[in-house]
């Protein structure tokens, strides 16, 4: 594979180019066009006049979860006010995100701690106060490069470890806002569709969506479907080799119900994708196709980075939908769940998606590589466009609809 140069995907991003908070109503929000070559603007509320008629919108129904707990240690432990952060990123037992999440008695999960230095070693424990005190305890187990193991209890089996979390840990904003969470960001870092518990990181193109937006689209005869991708923290990753092919891109769990399998296939050329996330599952399920067979003697669903590179697919879109669908018949399931380490980058051949709506991304970063590649390589003119244009910029800026040159379905 040929060398891909991070630094020819580099450009200027002042901080106060940064939203730092959104605009309010979120569908106020500034909306640059992007269409053969063609670069316009427009409001966000106006979106439904640029989404291809007909088409079929999917959006990513994940909800992000409170995973940053803060711990302090105690006065007998030597080091009174030592403060430990610990952000969950991913369970890993029970590994499912319901189960774990819906879990009354433990679980353990994959975290980043901050100020590790000071856990040395032995329990931390936070306290709700209350009529009837809940205590929560964390125990670190193992250690991988920066990111460890985390035991977690408490004292009270009628919470689930989502209700711990929601009275006891932080919703993490993304860190190049540069502040503290805030109480408007419970609100304002979540989509209106948001349901399915599980994210650490907002998919940020969907917070401009609107009820009234939502229901405009539909009135005009836009289809509407959801998939389940829950953000991990690697979306902050930067990419720090010269040479992009040798990030190693982190992986992310994905469910796709049979409903949406079949809204997909009705409606394939005419599929708009709302962020990057709702873009990797859609494109993912058309690679999962070979590892089906070793999938349904019990193997796991899991899509490397290179993938999509890596063999000539001579099945059509079409093909490979009704191969998920057989899939599921045969393993008797209603919803595709697979993971996904996928990294789309330029040279890759879209599949699925023909329109993506997407915010404006970190400079040498995998998402815009995402954008690149959608864009058959012209992303520095729409970057220049909305820099010279005061656009503002990443999870709480504006956002951009752009429409794939060739779709290429069969």
């Amino acid at each position: 594979m040929e060398p891909l140069l991070i630094d020819d995907y580099n450009y200027p991003l002042p901080d106060e180019r940064i939203a730092k908070y959104p605009v309010t109503p979120r569908d106020s929000s500034r909306l640059l066009v992007w269409r053969d070559g063609h670069i316009g603007e427009d409001t966000f509320a106006n979106v439904g006049k640029y989404i291809t008629p007909g088409a079929l919108l999917i959006y990513n129904n994940t909800r992000v979860i409170h995973a940053r707990l803060v711990f302090r240690k105690s006065a007998d432990e030597g080091m009174l006010g030592a403060r430990i952060e610990v952000f969950c990123l991913e369970p890993l037992a029970p590994r499912d995100y319901a189960l774990s999440l819906g879990s009354t008695t433990g679980c353990t999960w994959k975290c980043m701690i901050g100020n590790l230095k000071k856990w040395k070693q032995g329990p931390l424990s936070l306290r709700i106060d209350g009529q009837s005190p809940v205590v929560l305890t964390a125990e670190r187990l193992s250690s991988q490069g920066n990111v460890h193991e985390v035991r977690f209890s408490w004292n009270d089996t009628s919470l689930s470890f989502a209700e711990i979390l929601d009275r006891l840990g932080e919703l993490p904003i993304p860190p190049y806002l540069n502040r503290p969470t805030e109480s408007s960001d419970n609100t304002t870092y979540q989509t209106v569709y948001s349901r399915i518990q599980g994210s650490v990181a907002a998919p940020t193109a969907g917070l401009h969506f609107t009820t009234n937006v939502l229901s405009g689209l539909r009135a005009q005869g836009i289809g509407t479907a959801e998939v389940t991708l829950h953000v991990g923290a690697g979306t902050f990753w930067p990419v720090k080799t010269a040479d992009a092919n040798l990030h190693t891109m982190h992986t992310e769990t994905f469910a796709v119900s049979r409903s949406t399998l079949q809204s997909i296939r009705q409606n394939l050329g005419r599929i708009t994708a709302v962020g990057t996330t709702s873009m990797r599952t859609l494109e993912s399920l058309y690679h999962l196709v070979p590892l089906l067979g070793s999938a349904a003697q019990g193997g796991v669903l899991h899509l490397g980075q290179f993938a999509p590179y890596e063999h000539d697919c001579d099945y059509s879109p079409a093909e490979a939908i009704d191969a998920l669908l057989s899939y599921l018949d045969l393993t008797s399931q209603d919803t595709l769940r697979a993971e996904t380490q996928i990294m789309i980058r330029p040279g890759y051949r879209f599949r699925i998606v023909s329109q993506l709506i997407t915010n404006f991304h970190q400079p040498k970063s995998t998402l815009l590589l995402l954008v690149s590649a959608f864009v058959g390589g012209r992303w520095r003119e729409i970057y220049d466009y909305a820099l010279s244009r005061n656009f503002r910029f990443l999870s709480y800026g504006d956002s951009s609809i752009l429409t794939l040159n060739t779709a290429g379905y069969d």
